[in-house]
């Protein structure tokens, strides 16, 4: 759901960054009243399995098109929203400044379409209220089942928002060749699909830290007497292992089919399937002196583009691209962390 720059006209570009500043504001503001220290490697190994994760397109059936998870969800439920949404922020940006992956000028509407929905939508509208209910009763039992439920449906509801906002930021960029009904008729139902594969996903890593331990979980009653199975540098070292496995090995295994919103504009009738909205890759959406002032700096800043060593389609750009990212946004996220004063604990007055 990476949108590029020829997507947005400025003004909505700006506003959008201007919409995901504020949030990100308001996160960072909430954030130095945190007192929990073991929060820092967390936010560190999870950001870094979200970037790895991101880069593994999965194949959706009989469509010619494939997804990728967001993370905002898995994040806010291991790290509570406004650290998740941070995390979000430092894994975007990565990806646009140094793999150009999705524009610079939209960077603040991908930000808020892939990380706000799943981090605070996901999180106050779905998560929290489903694990603090009673549904499924008492037990680990009913907790893992609320963990399953709680974790597909957030990931559903949230990625249906996201791909929404992206066909209502285009039609008020005011390109024509987008009509937003057709649009709409087309990204809501592939991320719909994209959706239910990511909750399975991330139901999949929060029980397995809900089995090893559960306190890392936001809004989860432990009962007494049932706590850790495993040390928290065990967690930590088997995510971290899960993170430079998925980036620098199973990342070989992503689909080639394009992506749910790359699908939707210019379809993939190479592979047979339908055009869909048919437009020119090469030439489309809105021309600006803002877009081409943002993909100059792109070019600049970029070293692995698309993931891949420049003029080189060698596998080991992929390898060497999910390792690296991985690297950089786990170590981004603890000196964002530390320079803002997060997970501190305070001291005694």
């Amino acid at each position: 759901m990476h949108m590029a720059d020829a997507l947005l006209a400025p003004a909505v570009a700006a506003t959008m960054y201007v919409a995901s500043g504020s949030a990100a504001g308001v996160s960072i503001h909430q954030l130095r009243k945190d007192d929990e220290p073991g929060k820092l490697p967390t936010m560190a190994v999870t950001a870094a399995l979200v970037f790895a994760g991101q880069m593994i397109n999965y194949t959706i059936p009989g469509t010619g098109s494939s997804g990728h998870m967001c993370g905002g969800m898995l994040l806010s439920a291991l790290l509570g929203p406004q650290a998740g949404f941070l995390s979000m922020i430092v894994i975007l940006a990565i990806q646009c400044l140094f793999f150009a992956d999705g524009g610079l000028l939209a960077l603040g509407a991908n930000v808020w379409n892939m990380a706000f929905y799943g981090c605070f939508v996901g999180y106050y509208l779905i998560w929290r209220p489903i694990m603090r209910s009673h549904l499924f009763g008492q037990g680990r039992g009913a907790q893992r089942g609320r963990i399953v439920l709680a974790s597909i449906l957030g990931c559903v509801i949230t990625l249906q928002l996201g791909a929404f906002s992206v066909v209502l930021e285009t039609s008020l960029s005011g390109i024509t060749d987008l009509p937003f009904g057709a649009f709409a008729a087309l990204m809501l139902p592939i991320h719909l699909a994209i959706g239910l594969v990511e909750g399975l996903i991330t139901s999949a890593v929060l029980l397995f830290v809900f089995e090893s331990r559960p306190e890392l979980l936001q809004c989860v009653d432990v009962p007494e007497g049932e706590g850790s199975k495993r040390s928290l540098k065990a967690v930590i070292a088997v995510l971290a292992v899960v993170a430079l496995v998925v980036g620098g090995g199973l990342s070989l295994l992503a689909s080639s089919n394009p992506d749910g919103l790359e699908w939707a504009l210019f379809g993939n009738s190479e592979a047979g399937y339908a055009e869909n909205m048919g437009l020119d890759e090469e030439d489309f959406g809105v021309a600006s002196t803002a877009a081409d002032k943002a993909g100059q700096i792109q070019e600049a800043t970029s070293f692995l583009p698309d993931y891949a060593l420049p003029d080189n389609d060698s596998p080991a750009g992929t390898s060497l691209s999910g390792v690296v990212g991985s690297v950089m946004v786990a170590g981004v996220a603890v000196l964002i962390c530390l320079a803002g004063g997060f997970f501190r604990k305070k001291r005694a007055k």
